[in-house]
């Protein structure tokens, strides 16, 4: 009996129980500075600074936008802000052969057309006109 065997999975070991050891490094980090705040700040200040610190801490750790931490979106952000952007043209030298062909057509259909007007007219500067031509 065949089994095929998945490949080329990223998964990061559980190292603090059922964190890894980033998304514990996050929590940790918020829960030592909330304490450290609820010993020096009132209770209502302390209150909205743990709302916010520990949301941000578990944002950190466990939300993903589009497969991607939020660490990592985070880094690609600034990167993007302050990384030079550069912008390459390069100009093609020629209209590739197909298109060079019906250029060649369509001008040559104008300049018949344009013809043929000049000479339906009939008035005197067309008359003027065609004698400057053949000379």
């Amino acid at each position: 009996m065949e089994f095929t065997v998945p490949q080329f999975i990223e998964k990061e070991a559980k190292i603090v129980g059922p964190f890894t050891f980033k998304q514990f490094i996050f929590i940790a980090i918020a829960g030592g500075v909330c304490i450290f705040l609820f010993f020096t700040v009132s209770l209502f200040v302390f209150i909205i600074m743990t709302i916010l610190l520990l949301g941000g801490a578990f944002a950190l750790a466990f939300l993903k936008i589009g497969k991607t931490s939020l660490p990592v979106f985070i880094k690609n952000f600034f990167s993007f802000l302050f990384k030079p952007k550069v912008y390459l043209w390069k100009k093609k030298t020629s209209p590739p052969k197909f298109l060079r062909k019906e250029k060649v057509k369509a001008k040559k259909e104008k300049i018949e057309e344009e013809s043929k007007l000049r000479v339906s007219k009939g008035s005197r500067l067309d008359e003027l006109f065609t004698k400057l031509e053949t000379k």
